[in-house]
């Protein structure tokens, strides 16, 4: 079945009378000729590959800083465009680039960059939005604190966030938390606007706020009821990874985006300075706010392919990695139980990533929703990255082609070597 290449379904719809009601009224006001991109409509399926690549225009900012002295990323380029796929809608790669509105996409194997492109206007300095790849990120911050004595995955969440215990979130772990395990109620229904993430948005800044939602991410957070008890299925809620940021915060005393920078982002030896978006608050989006280049992106999946290491410097504790890479059973069961299992069937998620079987061990994930990925394949010394714009927040065969075609460029390559 090919991919859908049509959706007409707001994502924001603006309360009738409100400032945003009319908001395209003042479009002949401005030097633009394009339809007006705002806060209530940026997400629309004419819009993202616009908006992802203009976050800070949007709304505010924080800077992750990159590093004086970047990461050299070697290149041994190879054609891979003409490689057959096997997919019938996207029978080469090239197909698939174009048929999953890729606007970067970079292959490395072993270290050495094959393949590097990109579709105007986005260009090598560009930053754009990573959505939940972002939840890696922050997991890695986590694994950092982790190995500094400063956060125990297994102490109850209010240890380090007394006002968790007056919401659904009392008595869940980190742990619960980091393998979205927490059991509170929260839907990750993207195309109902009055789905617990579309009210958590609105709440952050990410749409227009309607009247009676709270003012900010963390006032959010502390109106969710517990659904379920803890430690049970496994099922995706993006509200875990904010929790976690919380938790991050205040173990660290630091905000979200100088523990990027200084615990993730200059010891990659990233080139570019990211970003990430704030609340009104001023507090970072942690589940999907990051925006960077296409290259710093490859470098934090060589961090990731390398158990955590640059070099000789151990950036995040190698056992982060492992206990990921090969997870107690029960997380693999929690994971089989979900509405997940048939699409990543035999997969699992753990520290904020997700995994699925490889030929030769697991596939380590990062994923965000519209196509954002970082695809890390250690038996073939694979690190992949694609940044897209796809209409839909999930589609289902453009995610499970991507992995296949990775996939089949890290047979080609290993054999190739």
């Amino acid at each position: 079945m090919a991919p859908d290449t049509h959706v007409e379904h707001p994502y924001y719809q603006p309360e009738p009378g409100s400032a945003w009601d009319q908001v395209e009224q003042w479009q002949p006001l401005l030097v633009m000729k394009e339809p007006l991109v705002s806060l209530a409509n940026w997400q629309e399926p004419h819009n993202v590959r616009w908006s992802f690549q203009h976050m800070r225009e949007l709304m505010p900012s924080a800077v992750i800083h990159g590093n004086d002295n970047p990461r050299p990323l070697p290149e041994r380029h190879f054609d891979l465009d003409g490689l057959e796929t096997e997919l019938e809608w996207a029978p080469s790669v090239a197909d698939l680039l174009r048929a999953t509105q890729t606007d970067g996409f970079l292959v490395m194997h072993h270290g050495r960059i094959v393949t590097e492109q990109y579709t105007p206007p986005m260009v090598r300095r560009t930053r754009h939005l990573v959505m939940s790849v972002s939840k890696s990120i922050v997991s890695c911050v986590a694994g950092s604190l982790a190995g500094d004595g400063l956060l125990d995955p297994e102490a109850p969440a209010e240890r380090y966030v007394p006002e968790l215990a007056g919401c659904g979130y009392a008595g869940r772990t980190v742990r619960d938390i980091l393998d979205m395990r927490s059991g509170v109620q929260f839907s990750e229904a993207y195309l109902d606007p009055m789905s617990e993430v579309r009210v958590m948005e609105r709440s952050m800044g990410w749409a227009p706020r309607n009247h009676g939602d709270p003012l900010g991410m963390y006032p959010y957070i502390l109106s969710i009821a517990a659904q379920e008890e803890r430690g049970g299925v496994f099922e995706y809620r993006s509200i875990d990874t904010d929790v976690l940021g919380w938790i991050c915060e205040r173990a660290a005393d630091a905000r979200m985006a100088d523990l990027i920078s200084e615990r993730i982002w200059e010891p990659i030896g990233a080139f570019h300075d990211a970003e990430v978006t704030l609340d009104p608050l001023a507090t970072a989006i942690h589940d999907g706010g990051v925006s960077t280049t296409l290259r710093d992106l490859a470098r934090f999946g060589l961090m990731i392919a390398a158990d955590g290491a640059v070099g000789e410097r151990q950036v995040v504790p190698a056992e982060w990695m492992h206990t990921a890479c090969y997870p107690p059973a029960d997380v693999r069961e929690a994971f089989a139980a979900s509405d997940n299992e048939p699409y990543l069937t035999g997969g699992w998620y753990r520290n904020q990533f997700w995994f699925v079987p490889g030929d030769n061990g697991p596939i380590q994930l990062a994923l965000g929703i519209h196509g954002q990925m970082v695809f890390v394949e250690r038996s073939t010394g694979i690190v992949a990255v694609k940044l897209s714009s796809w209409q839909l927040p999930q589609d289902p065969t453009k995610l499970l082609g991507t992995i296949w075609a990775l996939r089949q460029i890290g047979r080609v390559l290993d054999s190739e070597s």
